[in-house]
């Protein structure tokens, strides 16, 4: 369980999350929604450790991440992380981008790396790719080798950072397939996106954040089809006619 008290987080005096307190459960799928600089990144990077915290708590499995105490790069092997971008070694080919973590941090001998490497990429649709360069693949293999990266140091938890945002529309299908498939093995997954049909497609609860502050949370149809907050009703709608003028524009 990854658990959240009173979170507060600034920049310059500057206050992106206020006071944010939430759960996420084993097995569960969190889609974090918002317009951006509502501290949605900031927040997935705090749970990583990546940024200090100015108040609260965050637990995951129960060891508290900004403690001075806790071995965060031992901690962080619990929590795979995946960025907009991609974020390859252009000279290593897929399976070496892969097998490099589990050998330099993970201490496996070289053999045993890529044997791991190779076994995730076949679980995420890339064990044809393996000797390929990062240069060689589309935008959505090369997040779905981001996605194998991540998994080869076998996380407990997965957070994802607008990780379609950057690929063309034909292209996010196939990474909401690989969600779905951590999905069914029961991975615990939070996901920051502005793309709401696949917060749809891919959540079992969505958060609703605005200004540092969770507006809303709750189940997905509740929070998109009926929500309870003004706030989230407005950005719903805003995102809504955003994605028609869009469509009106490619057509």
């Amino acid at each position: 369980m990854i658990q959240l008290r009173d979170v507060r987080k600034s920049f310059g005096g500057h206050e992106v999350i206020k006071n944010l307190s939430l759960e996420v459960n084993k097995g569960e799928v969190l889609c974090l929604i918002g317009a951006s600089g509502s501290g949605k990144s900031t927040l997935l990077q705090c749970i990583n450790g990546l940024y200090s915290i100015e108040g609260g708590s965050i637990l995951v499995d129960g060891i508290d991440v900004h403690d001075r105490k806790t071995n965060l790069n031992a901690l962080r092997r619990k929590l795979g992380i995946v960025f907009q971008q991609y974020n390859a070694f252009p000279h290593l080919t897929a399976l070496e981008n892969v097998a490099l973590a589990p050998r330099i941090v993970g201490g496996l001998p070289r053999r045993a790396a890529r044997e791991l490497a190779h076994k995730h990429l076949i679980h995420v649709g890339l064990g044809d790719k393996a000797n390929e360069m990062p240069s060689r693949l589309s935008g959505g293999q090369q997040q779905r080798l981001a996605i194998a990266r991540a998994l080869a140091m076998e996380p407990n938890y997965m957070l994802f950072d607008e990780i379609t945002s950057a690929l063309d529309p034909e292209l996010v299908g196939e990474v909401l397939d690989t969600m779905r498939l951590l999905k069914s093995e029961g991975m615990t997954m939070i996901v920051v996106t502005h793309d709401i049909s696949f917060a749809r497609d891919s959540g079992d609860r969505i958060a609703f954040m605005d200004r540092g502050v969770l507006c809303e949370i709750g189940p997905v149809e509740q929070v998109l089809d009926t929500p309870r907050e003004e706030r989230t009703r407005k950005f719903l709608q805003r995102e809504q006619r955003a994605q028609i003028q869009a469509k009106r524009e490619k057509a």
